[in-house]
């Protein structure tokens, strides 16, 4: 299949390999990723060193460490626009096939879940950032809006979080109807809703508030408030209700 290599700004720059170190075999153990990591702990390793150690073996011009560095460098060192990669952008690079490139991003995906769990662990939810706090890692890097709704107790107790949708770049459709059958077999008294913002913005657009409006209507007749709703993205969070428009 033939990919064009535009996916990020300027990196048919970075596609072509530069001149390769001697393989990482003949580096000093001490320099060895992987035994640098067992000696050392993962956290002595570089970034570069990390993703090595997942692509495991570079091509005939790198070593793993400097075809690492080559994708690193692409998307400008920020592991987030990394996370943004899907597999045929990650194979575009002389080295990494099918195998590797799912690899990588499962790494990434247990990352973020990893960073969700342990907010999840916090009881209580009170206020937007401690719902960003728990959905933000998960949704701040996808590339399509999802839609997610937490159910609390009268006591704002977290009982259970519960992804509702997703759509496209720009929007998802939220039926009311999946989000208080959830509420009613958790028992919930309160819920707080959130989504994302591909493109960064943090604004509410005219449909985020109309479907505010529509839940805590439907809420109203079934005795359970909605009481906030939260945009997330690479740049933050927003509160409607911080905001003063819910």
């Amino acid at each position: 299949m033939d990919v064009s290599p535009t996916f990020l700004p300027g990196i048919s720059n970075y596609l072509q390999p530069k001149r390769a170190l001697p393989p990482i075999k003949k580096w000093s153990e001490d320099d060895r990723p992987r035994e640098k990591l067992v000696t050392k702990g993962a956290r002595s390793l570089s970034q570069a060193e990390l993703l090595a150690i997942l692509i495991n073996c570079g091509n005939t011009k790198q070593s793993a460490i400097e075809l690492a560095q080559q994708i690193l460098l692409s998307c400008s060192n920020d592991l987030s626009a990394l996370s943004r990669m899907n597999v045929e952008q990650l194979m575009q690079f002389n080295g990494i096939g099918y195998k590797k490139a799912t690899t990588i991003l499962a790494s990434l995906e247990l990352s973020r879940r990893k960073k969700s769990q342990l907010a999840f662990k916090k009881e209580v939810i009170t206020c937007a950032d401690d719902v960003a706090s728990i959905l933000r890692p998960l949704l701040e890097d996808q590339c399509y809006e999802t839609f997610y709704v937490l159910y609390l107790n009268h006591a704002n107790k977290l009982l259970h979080y519960n992804c509702i949708s997703s759509g496209g770049i720009t929007s998802t459709t939220v039926d009311p109807r999946l989000v208080f059958q959830e509420a009613l077999l958790q028992r919930a008294t309160r819920i707080m809703l959130c989504h994302n913002h591909p493109s960064g913005s943090l604004r509410p657009s005219n449909a985020d508030i109309n479907v505010t409006n529509k839940l805590k209507a439907a809420g109203k007749l079934l005795d359970i408030e909605v009481l906030d709703h939260v945009i997330v993205s690479t740049e933050g969070y927003f509160s409607l209700k911080e905001d003063g428009m819910l």
